[in-house]
């Protein structure tokens, strides 16, 4: 069921893409809300009340109705409510659309306008770009986006199919991301979090990210050029150790030769905006990596692309295997 799910989602996402997201933000975000401004009074408890209420509470309806419906409906139904969950919690197109939109405006040569659809995805950019540190950009927002919109589910959620808790893995894994960045935003933004539950939070969101992260640069590296890859990434787990973002940053550096330094200065999209911590430039670039250039764009979408591909076809063989076991 798990790699049938995963495969219509990615289908019925591509064919008609889902158009609730912003909808879905918004709850998510009076949901947190509700619960920082209920629960969040400081102390490193309720920091983790908060995020157990916030993230483990949907993930319990969701593994609720996921079994509710294959015991007393059918599996079919259950295979048709673990797609719609995957619907909302995964794709391409929650992101990929402003991709599109600034590549086609650097192809033509419309620097003003790339430059702001890019401040509109990222949030205010220092200064005015170039066209190298757009692509730089563009890269590395795509990169992070393609790995949390897709992959980091992939991964939640085909461990949680294998502990038999249906999409619940999926919706854990985004609502972290979301408790992450929603703590991190500056009261005047509207956060009502303590330091207590932003630290919690941040946490949280490291662990659940540290797997994903690796699968997915270990995707990248097998679909892209693996020495290259292995060595950037080996290099910046030692410069910054426990740093998620920026190893997958190096990794793609790597796999497609591109210079992509400052990986730990990732921009968050929305509604991740608020985060953007730049981090000192590094030697980390070597001789076969060349500065960013439009033609990486295209190396971007085929990295990830083919990664998918790999991912379906692992999860195809694992289900054959255990059908035949």
């Amino acid at each position: 069921m798990g790699f049938l799910s995963l495969l219509f989602a990615l289908i019925i996402e591509q064919v008609r893409p889902f158009t609730g997201g912003v909808r879905l933000r918004t709850w998510g975000g009076s949901w947190i809300d509700w619960v920082l401004e209920n629960f969040d009074a400081g102390a490193a408890r309720q920091g983790i009340v908060c995020w157990s209420i916030a993230a483990l509470l949907p993930a319990g309806v969701v593994i609720a109705i996921h079994w509710a419906l294959a015991l007393w409906v059918g599996w079919f139904s259950a295979f048709i409510w673990n797609v719609a969950v995957l619907y909302a919690t995964l794709g391409f197109r929650q992101f990929s659309h402003y991709f599109t939109e600034i590549r086609s405006a650097l192809e033509s040569g419309d620097e003003e306008t790339a430059r702001r659809l890019l401040q509109n995805w990222t949030g205010q950019l220092p200064g005015e770009p170039g066209r190298a540190e757009m692509i730089r950009r563009l890269v590395v927002q795509s990169v992070v986006g393609a790995h949390r919109h897709v992959f980091g589910v992939f991964t939640w959620y085909s461990l949680g199919s294998l502990l038999g808790m249906g999409p619940a893995g999926a919706v854990v894994y985004r609502i972290g991301a979301y408790m992450q960045a929603r703590t991190g935003l500056t009261t005047d933004a509207g956060s009502h979090a303590s330091a207590a539950a932003r630290g919690f939070a941040r946490q949280m969101w490291w662990f659940l990210d540290w797997l994903p992260v690796r699968i997915t640069a270990m995707g990248f590296a097998f679909v892209g050029s693996f020495e290259e890859s292995i060595d950037l990434w080996r290099r910046w787990e030692i410069l910054r150790p426990g740093d998620n973002d920026a190893l997958l940053i190096a990794a793609t550096a790597g796999a497609i030769g591109i210079q992509l330094e400052e990986p730990a200065g990732v921009v968050m999209a929305a509604p991740l905006a608020g985060l953007d911590e730049q981090a000192p430039s590094s030697d980390a670039g070597s001789h076969w990596q060349k500065p960013p250039q439009i033609g990486h764009l295209a190396a971007v979408v085929g990295l990830v692309w083919r990664t998918v591909v790999m991912w379906l076809v692992l999860l195809a063989l694992m289900t054959l295997a255990r059908l035949l076991g």
